[in-house]
């Protein structure tokens, strides 16, 4: 799952995303309203934690654009300003999905953005099924022929990738950029020892090659 915080205040955006790391979320930080809206727009997030009072572009602004888009992502509002007109406001005109007043308790937060991530804008996601591997991306399950297996988040997202491209190679790059964040330096083994573990776990140490200068892919 990939997160973007929009929050000015940047000890509380540090705060934020930290913890959300922590909870295995690849987290991007914007300080200003014009600089969330341009990460929006060249990356999609599952979920936009936003806080309304933003320099240079407000988030009441900005979230108004985002309902212009064809996938905009889930709004997770946060706001000092807590009043039950305030949220009717947040959640009708400007088009949140969520609201969230401060000062707020961290689990809480966790929890809405987790379900913000989970409300698909259509039809449930479908199930990937190649190379004997099923996925279900609405269940978060994965059988290996017929056997469960259990994943951590990382290696879900890392598997469900594979799965979309079918055979094809998924640059490393790719990977950083969706399952991890910015702050990833692509020089680690971070996706290695994560491929790697996955391997361990379906049961086939060939299933996933690594192609030089192009990727992972998965072997049918």
């Amino acid at each position: 799952m990939r997160v973007l915080v929009a929050e000015d205040h940047r000890i509380l955006a540090r705060t934020i995303a930290t913890g959300l790391r922590r909870q295995t979320m690849a987290v991007d930080v914007a300080h200003d309203g014009a600089e969330a809206e341009r990460m929006c727009l060249l990356t999609a997030y599952d979920v936009l934690v936003l806080d309304r009072d933003l320099p240079v572009l407000s988030g009441d602004d900005l979230c108004r654009r985002l309902r212009d888009l064809v996938d905009p992502p889930p709004v997770l509002m946060l706001t000092a300003a807590g009043e039950v007109e305030d949220k009717v406001y947040g959640l009708t005109t400007l088009g949140a999905d969520d609201y969230l007043a401060k000062p707020f308790d961290f689990a809480e937060l966790v929890a809405r953005v987790r379900t913000l991530s989970r409300r698909p804008p259509g039809p449930p996601p479908a199930g990937l099924d190649y190379a004997g591997i099923a996925l279900d991306p609405a269940r978060r399950t994965v059988r290996v022929h017929g056997r469960t297996v259990e994943l951590t988040a990382r290696e879900f997202e890392v598997l469900h990738l594979l799965l979309q491209a079918r055979g094809a190679p998924v640059p490393h790059d790719t990977l950083v950029r969706t399952v991890w964040d910015e702050h990833l330096d692509p020089r680690t083994s971070a996706v290695r020892a994560t491929v790697s573990r996955l391997r361990g776990k379906l049961g086939d140490p060939g299933l996933i090659t690594a192609d030089t200068g192009q990727g992972y892919r998965l072997c049918d």
